[in-house]
C-alpha cells in the first residue's frame, strides 16, 4: 500500500510540474506575442523575416533565471560581467538594417547572451559570433546548442579583428561600441554587404550603417544608442 501511495504521489507531482511548466510556456508565449506587436511592429519594424524570428525566439531563455519575468519588457537586462542583453526593439531594428535573406552569411561581434545570434540564425544561412568574455561565451554556447542552432558558430576571441578566415560577410553586426570603426571589419564586408555598428566616446554613441557598393563604402548615422564599450582581452577600451 505504501508503494502505491508513493507512486501516486510521484505521478501527481509530475502532473503538477508539467502543468506548471506548460503554464509558464503559455505565459511567456503570450508576453512574446505582445512584445512583437507593441514594441516591434508598432514602432516600424516591417521585415517579415525579422518579425517571424522575434516571434519565435524565446528571449527568456537567454537571460538569468531571476530576470525571466522581465524578459519581454522594452528594456535591456543585465546578464553578468557588466554586460547586458539589448532591448527587443534594438535587436529587431539592427537586424532589419542588415537586409538579410536565407542565403546570407553574417558576423556578429559581441555574442553576449546569444539572443541576437539566435535571431540572426532564424533569418540567414550562417552566423559566426565572437565573444571576448569567456564565461558569457560558454553560457551562450550552451543555450544555443540546447536550442539546436546548428547554423550559429560561437568563438571566444577578440572581435576587433573580425574573422578574416570566414570573410567576406554579407552582414556584420556589432553589439558593443568602439570609439572608432575597426578597419578589419570594413575589409571583411562582401560586395553589397552592410556593417551595423554603434560608435562613440563614453555615453555619446551613434548607430551607424556602412554599405559596400561597387567597392566603395558609404556611411549613415541612423539612431543615438547606448551600448557597452568594446574592449580587448585586458578590458582596455578600443
Amino acid at each position: 500500500m505504501k508503494v502505491i501511495v508513493m507512486v501516486l504521489l510521484l505521478i501527481f507531482g509530475l502532473c503538477e510540474y508539467l502543468e506548471t511548466d506548460n503554464q509558464q510556456k503559455m505565459k511567456f508565449e503570450k508576453l512574446r506575442i505582445h512584445m512583437v506587436k507593441d514594441q516591434i511592429i508598432k514602432r516600424g519594424i516591417d521585415d517579415p523575416d525579422v518579425i517571424c524570428a522575434m516571434e519565435k525566439v524565446e528571449r527568456h531563455l537567454f537571460v538569468p533565471v531571476k530576470m525571466r519575468n522581465f524578459a519581454y519588457e522594452d528594456r535591456p537586462l543585465p546578464i553578468g560581467k557588466g554586460q547586458s542583453i539589448s532591448q527587443p526593439y534594438i535587436v529587431a531594428y539592427m537586424s532589419q538594417l542588415l537586409h538579410l535573406n536565407s542565403k546570407s552569411k553574417v558576423l556578429e561581434i559581441g555574442t553576449g547572451s546569444g539572443y541576437q545570434a539566435a535571431i540572426l540564425g532564424e533569418i540567414c544561412a550562417m552566423v559566426y559570433s565572437i565573444e571576448i568574455v569567456e564565461s558569457l561565451h560558454k553560457k551562450a554556447v550552451c543555450v544555443l546548442d540546447s536550442l539546436a542552432y546548428d547554423n550559429v558558430k560561437c568563438y571566444f576571441r577578440d572581435g576587433y579583428l573580425g574573422m578574416e578566415e570566414k570573410a567576406p560577410f554579407d552582414g556584420i553586426i556589432v553589439t558593443c561600441s568602439p570609439t572608432k570603426i575597426p578597419k578589419a571589419l570594413l575589409s571583411q564586408l562582401a560586395e553589397g554587404g552592410r556593417l551595423v555598428i554603434p560608435v562613440g566616446e563614453k555615453n555619446v554613441k551613434e548607430l551607424i550603417v556602412i554599405k559596400k557598393i561597387k567597392g566603395k563604402l558609404s556611411r549613415q548615422k541612423v539612431l543615438p544608442v547606448r551600448f557597452v564599450p568594446m574592449v580587448d582581452s585586458k578590458g582596455r577600451l578600443y
